[in-house]
C-alpha cells in the first residue's frame, strides 16, 4: 500500500515535471541561447537580488553588464528577463507597435493606477492614447505655466526659510512637495497645498503608495503576490488605496457639478466674466469630462484611472529631475552661470517676472543642462515590454513570456554611445554628432516609440520654469567635502523608504555661507546663496568660501549623506578615501 503511494506521488511528481518543462521549455532553449549569469534551480538568479537594496540591485545589473554585455538573461525564479542596454535592441522593441505590452513589473502600479495610459495595453491605450494627446497642446500648456509659477513662489518661500540656518540641508522633501503641488493643480484643478500642509492625509497617501510601489520593484520577495498579500505592506496599500481613490472621486464629482452649472449660465454671464477678466483654468481633468471614446463619455473609473496615472508620472519623476539637476548646478558653478545669463537674458533680473512658454522655449542652454542631467541621472531607472510571441531583434530570438527591460541609467554612461560620459557637459546635446541625433535610441529619458512619455513638454517646462525662478533668487553651493573626484551615485529611480522609516536621500543640496539680511534692505533683483550673499550681476559671483560662518565662527558645510552611501560610492569608484573619510566624520558629529 506504502509503495503505491510511493509510485503515485512520484508518477504525479513526474507530471507536474513534465507540464513545467512544457511550459518553460521555450524560454529555457531561447533563454539559454542568449546567455547570462549562472543560476540555481527553481530559484535562477534570484539570489543576486536577494534582500538586496535598490543602489545594491543596481550594482548587481552593472557588475553583469560588464561580465555578460549588453543584452542577457536573468531568471528571478519563474519570470525571464532579459535585460538590454544595447540601443539596436531597445530601439527593435521600443519602435515596434507589436511590443507595446507592459513587463510584469507595472502590474505593481495597477491597484492605484488601473488601467490607466500607463498600465493600459491593446485597444484602450490606443483610444485613450488618442484622446489625451491633444491635452498637452502649447495652448494648454500655456495655462499650466500659470501654476507653475506660482507654485514655485511658493517653493522658493519654502528654500529661503530653509536657508535661513546657513547650514546644508536635504532638497529632495521640498522639491517632491513643490511637484505634488503642481501636479494636483494641473491633473484636477485642485491645490491640495502640500508645500505648506505636508502632514495632509492625501499627500500622505501618495508618498505612501509610491513607497509601496518601489519596494515591490526592487524588494525580490515583495515581486510575488503570494508573499506580499501576507506582508503588512498590503495592509498599508488598501488603507492608503481608500484615500487616493476616495479623493479622486470626490473631484471628479465635484468638476461635474462645476461643468454643469457652468454650460447652464447664460451668453450675458460668459461675456461679463470675459469683461472682468474672469477666465477658469481647464485642468486635466475638465478636459477628460468632456471628452468621448467611441462616441461615448468616459465612466468615472476610467477618468479616475487616468488623473491617478497623470498624478504618479508627473510628480515622482519630475521631483528626481528638479533634485538632481539642482545638485548637478551647484556642483558646476560655471554651467550654473551660464543658466543665470541665459534667465536674465530671456525672462529679466526681476525675481517676480511672471514667466511664459515662448520665455521657457527660449532656454536653450537650460534645456541642455537639463538633457544632460536626464542622460545621468534618467528620472525612470528602466522600461518593460511583454514579449508576446517569439520575436527575433539584431540576431537574437526573444522568447513569448519573456520581459524585456531596457535600462536608459546604464545607456546613458557608455562610453560607446557618449565620449567621456562620467564628465558633466552639457554641449555634448547642441552639435549635430550628438548621440540623440545620430541615434535617438541611445538616449531616452523619455522611453521612446508610440509608448514614448505624452508629457514629456510639459514636464521640461516645469523643469526649466522651477530652475529660472530658483536662479533668479538663489546662487545653488555645492559643500567643500565634495571635491572634484567626488560624485553622487546617481541611481535614478526615486528612493522611498517603508512607511514610517525615515530616508537619507542620495540628492542631496547645496549650502552655504551665512545668510544675507532677509529684512528687506536688499537690492529686489539681487540674488542670494543658499545661504547667501548679494549678488547682482552674473558675471561677479563671488568665489566660493571654503569655510561657511556660522555666528561668526568658521565651520565646515555640513551635508547629510549616511553611511551606507558613503559605502556606495566607495564601491562605485566615484570618491576617493579622502572624502569617503569626510563623510563618515560628519555622520560621526552629527
Amino acid at each position: 500500500m506504502a509503495i503505491a503511494a510511493l509510485v503515485a506521488l512520484a508518477l504525479v511528481g513526474l507530471a507536474l515535471a513534465v507540464l513545467l518543462y512544457r511550459k518553460f521549455a521555450n524560454a529555457l532553449y531561447y533563454g539559454a541561447k542568449i546567455g547570462g549569469p549562472r543560476g540555481y534551480p527553481l530559484i535562477g538568479n534570484a539570489l543576486l537580488f536577494l534582500y538586496k537594496s535598490p543602489p545594491d540591485f543596481f550594482l548587481a545589473i552593472e557588475k553583469t553588464i560588464r561580465e555578460a554585455g549588453r543584452c542577457f538573461r536573468l531568471w528571478l525564479g519563474p519570470e525571464l528577463l532579459v535585460i538590454v542596454t544595447d540601443a539596436k535592441v531597445a530601439e527593435g522593441i521600443l519602435s515596434s507597435p507589436k511590443y507595446i505590452e507592459k513587463s510584469g513589473e507595472y502590474d505593481f502600479m495597477r491597484p492605484w493606477l488601473g488601467e490607466g495610459l500607463l498600465t493600459s495595453s491593446g485597444r484602450k491605450w490606443h483610444s485613450h492614447r488618442k484622446i489625451i494627446t491633444p491635452t498637452f497642446h502649447f495652448k494648454i500648456l500655456e495655462q499650466f505655466v500659470e501654476i507653475f509659477d506660482h507654485q514655485s513662489d511658493v517653493f522658493v518661500e519654502q528654500l529661503r526659510a530653509q536657508a535661513a540656518s546657513g547650514q546644508a540641508f536635504d532638497v529632495f522633501p521640498l522639491v517632491t512637495l513643490y511637484a505634488l503641488d503642481v501636479i494636483c493643480e494641473s491633473a484636477m484643478g485642485t491645490k491640495i497645498n502640500a508645500q505648506i500642509h505636508s502632514d495632509s492625509e492625501y499627500v500622505k497617501a501618495v508618498k505612501e503608495i509610491t513607497c509601496i510601489i518601489h519596494i515591490r520593484t526592487y524588494d525580490v520577495m515583495a515581486r510575488y503576490n503570494s508573499l506580499f498579500n501576507l506582508s503588512p505592506y498590503r495592509r498599508q496599500q488598501d488603507k492608503v488605496l481608500k484615500v487616493l481613490h476616495g479623493y479622486t472621486n470626490s473631484v471628479i464629482q465635484s468638476r461635474r457639478r462645476d461643468l454643469v452649472e457652468n454650460n447652464q449660465k447664460s451668453q450675458q454671464d460668459r461675456d461679463r466674466e470675459a469683461e472682468l477678466g474672469i477666465r477658469r483654468k481647464v485642468a486635466f481633468l475638465d478636459m477628460l469630462l468632456q471628452t468621448t471614446v467611441d462616441g461615448r463619455p468616459l465612466t468615472d473609473v476610467e477618468i479616475r484611472e487616468e488623473v491617478d496615472t497623470f498624478m504618479f508620472e508627473g510628480h515622482d519623476t519630475t521631483t528626481s529631475a528638479i533634485s538632481f539637476l539642482m545638485y548637478r548646478l551647484a556642483r558646476h558653478p560655471e554651467v550654473q552661470r551660464k543658466v543665470y545669463e541665459e534667465i536674465v537674458a530671456v525672462i529679466g533680473a526681476e525675481r517676480d517676472t511672471p514667466v511664459t512658454l515662448a520665455m521657457l522655449n527660449e532656454l536653450h542652454y537650460l534645456e541642455l543642462v537639463v538633457k544632460e542631467t536626464l542622460r545621468l541621472y534618467p528620472s525612470v531607472p528602466f522600461y518593460g515590454r511583454k514579449i508576446l510571441e517569439n520575436c527575433e531583434i539584431e540576431g537574437r530570438t526573444f522568447p513569448a513570456g519573456a520581459n524585456v527591460i531596457i535600462m536608459p541609467f546604464f545607456m546613458g554612461r557608455d562610453s560607446e554611445y557618449f565620449e567621456d560620459p562620467q564628465e558633466f557637459r552639457p554641449e555634448r546635446f547642441a552639435v549635430e554628432t550628438s548621440a540623440e541625433k545620430t541615434n535617438p535610441y541611445r538616449y531616452i529619458p523619455f522611453s521612446a516609440g508610440p509608448r514614448n512619455c505624452i508629457g514629456q513638454k510639459f514636464a521640461m517646462a516645469e523643469i526649466k520654469n522651477v530652475i529660472s525662478k530658483v536662479l533668479r533668487h538663489f546662487e545653488l553651493l555645492a559643500p567643500d567635502h565634495f571635491g572634484p573626484s567626488c560624485d553622487m551615485i546617481g541611481i535614478p529611480f526615486h528612493l522611498r523608504p517603508p512607511p514610517g522609516r525615515t530616508l537619507h536621500s542620495l540628492v542631496r543640496t547645496i549650502a552655504s555661507t551665512k545668510p544675507a539680511d532677509l529684512s528687506g534692505t536688499q537690492d529686489k533683483n539681487t540674488r542670494q546663496k543658499i545661504n547667501f550673499h548679494e549678488l547682482k550681476h552674473p558675471s561677479k559671483v563671488p568665489q566660493r568660501p571654503n569655510k561657511s560662518t556660522i555666528d561668526g565662527q568658521s565651520t565646515p558645510t555640513r551635508i547629510p549623506v549616511d553611511t551606507q552611501t558613503v559605502q556606495l560610492l566607495e564601491r562605485l569608484s566615484l570618491v576617493d578615501l579622502d572624502s569617503a573619510e569626510a563623510h563618515r566624520t560628519l555622520e560621526a558629529k552629527k
